[in-house]
């Protein structure tokens, strides 16, 4: 596409706007900055976020300096991602559809939320991100941008230009001298590939038949369970209002725990997962995840809530976390609801305090030991199936059972008259 016909497409902008743009670097948000200086002759604000994806980060600087980007910020969030959307987000064990640990749902209101003070500090009338039009992520960032600037003008590129094929982009960045990686030139990677300090996510080509297995060169953290090693690992996880503070009697940050829970579990072959899952937008779309550090963190805290969490708030939260899944999957993790969801797991935590014992060992994780010396719930004189000295009443019981089963008992005369 000229810059002339982009102009003529594009909608039109008060002379002067700023637009920050959600920049990786990579090819697809490189023509996207070009694209945006062509079609709306804006001015482009650099945003590339650091979430522990593993990439080299200063490459996307100097290419948005070269297309003469003035102001350019490459951020480092780990901490405040772990801490801030990771943690909330296993405090409630939330999964979607039973299989996915949201492992991009949820760096997506971070990214927008800094985007958004970004827009903020430089004066700028708009954001921009390289989402297509098919997937949840369009919906994900521009659901926060409005829930945090109501008047932000959002610009999605996928919805507007008419550059829907990767041989166009590919023509469209020789065209502008946008430099092109060989994987590009030589076809692209066989996956599309999202990362971040929770996980690695796999989707497309190869993928796009749900009957065929992924081969084992796809994977790029774990080894698979069959390669890993045959001795198990035993790892102590300490806990403070639901939140790992410690590995092994050592304190970390939040980050430094997530990083080490995924060193540990990938070298153990855990956390893969093959996925068909159900789109915000209507669609059914087949992806492969990695998240190591976060499979353990599920089992470990699921752990630590059964022997300090009372029955009933335990079985609450079972009941409300698949909606509250399914607001992170959707994208409204800015919304009222999700926020009063939050507070009322978040309360849920305060007696949710120490260890747990897990042992890792060829794909799978396994707890094997748990206590709290502060707020355990598990009375052992109680439950013993030993003399408890009269600790309970085991005739108790049948007046229990009996008032329990008063209205099928009442029913089933009923059925027999």
């Amino acid at each position: 596409m000229s810059p002339e016909a982009a102009r003529l497409r594009a909608p039109a902008m008060s002379a002067n706007t700023k637009v920050v743009l959600a920049y990786s670097g990579g090819l697809d948000t490189s023509v996207i900055l070009k694209w945006l200086q062509d079609a709306y002759r804006c001015e482009v604000v650099t945003f590339t976020a650091d979430i522990g994806q593993g990439e080299e980060l200063e490459p996307a600087r100097e290419k948005a300096r070269r297309f003469g980007v003035k102001e350019i910020f490459v951020d480092d969030l780990r901490e405040e991602f772990v801490r801030d959307f990771v943690y909330p987000m296993f405090r409630a064990n939330a999964i979607y559809e039973g299989e996915y640990l949201l492992g991009t749902s949820i760096a997506r209101p971070l990214i927008a939320k800094r985007q958004i003070e970004i827009a903020q500090a430089t004066r700028a009338g708009a954001v921009a991100h390289g989402a297509t039009g098919k997937g949840n992520d369009q919906v994900r960032f521009e659901l926060a941008y409005y829930a945090l600037q109501p008047d932000i003008r959002v610009i999605a590129p996928w919805r507007e230009w008419d550059l829907g094929s990767r041989e166009k982009l590919l023509a469209y960045a020789e065209q502008h001298g946008i430099p092109i990686e060989m994987q590009h030139r030589g076809g692209g990677s066989p996956y599309s590939m999202d990362a971040n300090l929770l996980h690695v996510s796999y989707e497309g080509r190869a993928l796009e038949n749900p009957a065929a297995e992924p081969e084992e060169g796809m994977w790029r953290w774990t080894v698979s369970p069959e390669a890993a090693p045959d001795a198990p690992e035993y790892l102590d996880i300490e806990y403070k209002a639901g939140d790992i503070v410690a590995l092994n009697a050592r304190a970390m940050t939040p980050a430094q725990v997530l990083a080490r829970l995924n060193e540990l579990g990938s070298r153990h072959g855990i956390g893969r997962l093959d996925l068909v899952e159900n789109r915000y937008v209507g669609m059914k779309s087949r992806g492969c995840y990695e998240t190591p550090g976060g499979t353990i963190m599920l089992k470990a805290h699921r752990a630590i809530e059964s022997i300090t969490l009372d029955r009933e708030v335990a079985h609450l939260k079972d009941e409300l976390m698949p909606r509250y899944a399914s607001l992170i999957y959707n994208g409204y993790w800015w919304s009222p609801e999700r926020g009063m969801l939050q507070q009322m797991i978040d309360a849920s935590q305060a007696q949710v305090n120490g260890w747990v014992r897990v042992k890792l060992y060829k794909g799978n994780v396994t707890v094997v030991g748990r206590d709290s010396k502060t707020d355990s719930l598990f009375d052992t004189t109680i439950a013993t199936f030993e003399d408890d000295g009269g600790a309970y009443n085991q005739k108790d019981a049948e007046g229990f059972i009996r008032l329990n089963a008063l209205r099928m008992r009442i029913a089933a005369k009923l059925r027999h008259k």
